[in-house]
């Protein structure tokens, strides 16, 4: 077995993972047999859930992984990170000094699979339908803040913001901004089912079971004119029901890639045991864990309850105990790879101290023990959260100060309950859906928040946020960002655990493996091939 550490070099906006132990620049074959990757993300259509691939309603990881393939956005971000740059566009620009008024021009000859022409009318349309929609599952936060947009003839676009943002064009390069087509989306509802058209490096086909997609097909687009190399034909993408049935898949050789979630023993056993034709690559990741309060709802109402939490939780036993190697202890919302990140949590707390947490509750004239239920997803970010949750459940019962009950629900039955405010307490994660600062604090803190949470700074919402968009020069922002943190760390509405590193299991004739998931988690199957060496 092979094993590839990608480092990921901490500067702000800038993600540029460097590969260390690859072989050598002699590339392989982009076409072939379709190369399997595996994953354990679920897409299932609901009652509460039906279009779980519309760009207008998905919001979660997986679903974005199965949209970057198929849609196209304006921008997109370069392998290895840093600024945006034009994908379905061929120049994008600010045009003015307070970012307030940006400008696209769409490429040449840009065609959807079936072969129509894609326009700024197109565009305008697919963004104004995610506004119009504004479905509370979907990530419609992301594009609030487009004031106008008018276009001029068929490949020149311009939005006109409420506000500045500099932070706008890695909006266009997320899946919410992806370009469909009015002919077979409706403007004003969600497509239901597993149907996805656009003008992206892919087309799409789902196999289905039971309301399920088994296995993705992504066939290489023809009609793709655009930023993306495409190093293959065609994709499959099969999910498990778990890591563990992924995981015999990979050995058995009925997948040529096992992506997210491989449990914590999976990694240490490939890390300790190699096997023979499997590697293991290492890669920057920007994943954080969390648990968030319904600030609205007792017991959890109280400041002094969020508090005390605050100073129980032992993320150090969690890392140790659920996630080994996989993970490390986070005091700040923002992970510490990204500049601006401050160890808030731990500057206000300390180390764990129940007798602190004591005299707060004491303090507030809280009764002991504080009773209240914490809730998890069973399935969605992999098998180790169930014994991350009773880790915790345990840390807190421990001190006789809380009585915690911990109960999971599958992802399709926990995302609506979180969204309709059904939680006093719960476990999530936060994939970024863009490597800025911003997308750590706004998406939970802004107005339309993804949360939906009860919780309101109006010093956060109303000046920290927009004053940190000014700033085209993102480090210049850190400032801003720092009282942010100070300020979550001082309310509790959210209290971060930890932060991921991403792994990837292949066999070894694949290549590309380190390109293919960047350190949003996204999965980039484009970067996949057979054959050896880098690309």
């Amino acid at each position: 077995m092979n094993r590839k550490t990608l480092v990921l070099s901490a500067v702000i906006g800038l993600l540029a993972p460097v590969l260390a132990g690859c072989g050598d620049s002699e590339g392989g074959s982009g076409g072939g047999e379709a190369i399997v990757v595996g994953t354990t993300d679920q897409y299932i259509a609901t009652k509460d859930g039906p279009a779980p691939l519309d760009p207008a309603f998905a919001y979660d990881i997986g679903s974005w992984n199965v949209l970057r393939q198929t849609l196209q956005t304006l921008m997109h971000v370069p392998r290895g990170g840093g600024e945006p740059v034009p994908e379905a566009a061929s120049k994008c620009s600010f045009t003015d000094r307070e970012n307030e008024s940006y400008r696209c021009t769409l490429r040449e000859g840009l065609k959807f699979a079936d072969g129509s022409a894609v326009t700024a009318d197109d565009v305008k349309f697919s963004i104004q339908r995610v506004l119009d929609i504004d479905d509370p599952n979907g990530a419609t936060g992301l594009l609030i803040n487009i004031d106008t947009m008018e276009t001029n003839g068929d490949s020149e676009i311009v939005f006109h913001l409420k506000t500045p943002d500099a932070t706008f064009p890695y909006k266009l390069s997320t899946p919410i901004a992806g370009i469909v087509s009015p002919k077979v989306y409706d403007g004003k509802k969600l497509r239901a089912g597993f149907e996805i058209d656009g003008s992206g490096p892919y087309t799409f086909k789902a196999e289905v079971k039971d309301d399920a997609v088994v296995k993705a097909v992504f066939t290489k687009n023809p009609n793709y004119k655009g930023d993306l190399k495409v190093q293959n034909s065609k994709v499959e993408l099969k999910s498990f029901p778990d890591a563990n049935a992924m995981g015999a898949a990979l050995d058995g050789s009925e997948i040529d890639v096992m992506t997210r979630a491989m449990s914590p023993e999976q990694i240490q056993d490939l890390v300790e045991k190699p096997k023979e034709g499997i590697q293991l690559t290492e890669t920057p990741g920007l994943e954080i864990r969390y648990l968030v309060f319904q600030t609205d709802t007792e017991p959890v109402k109280d400041k002094a309850v969020r508090q005390a939490i605050a100073r129980i939780i032992d993320r150090g036993q969690i890392v140790t105990k659920v996630y080994g190697a996989m993970a490390e202890p986070l005091y700040s919302l923002t992970p510490s790879s990204i500049a601006t990140h401050t160890n808030s949590f731990f500057n206000k707390y300390g180390d764990p101290n129940p007798a602190e947490a004591a005299k707060l509750l004491e303090g507030a004239g809280i009764e002991t023990p504080v009773k209240f239920t914490l809730h998890y997803t069973t399935d969605h970010y992999g098998e180790a959260t169930a014994k991350e949750f009773e880790t915790i459940r345990d840390q807190l019962n421990a001190t006789k100060l809380f009585d915690v009950s911990i109960e999971g629900a599958p992802w399709k039955t926990f995302v609506p309950e979180r969204t309709k405010g059904e939680y006093t307490a719960y476990g999530s994660g936060w994939f970024p859906d863009f490597p800025d600062p911003d997308n750590y604090v706004a998406p939970f803190l802004d107005k339309d928040n993804f949360l939906n949470t009860p919780y309101v700074n109006k010093t956060v919402r109303d000046k920290l946020i927009p004053e940190s968009r000014r700033e085209a020069d993102r480090s210049a922002a850190t400032d801003t960002f720092a009282k942010i943190q100070d300020i979550v760390a001082e309310d509790v509405p959210m209290l971060p655990l930890w932060q991921g590193k991403q792994y990837i299991a292949s066999r070894d004739d694949i290549a590309g493996v380190e390109w293919a998931i960047n350190p949003s988690a996204e999965l980039l199957v484009w970067e996949l091939r057979r054959g050896s060496g880098t690309s």
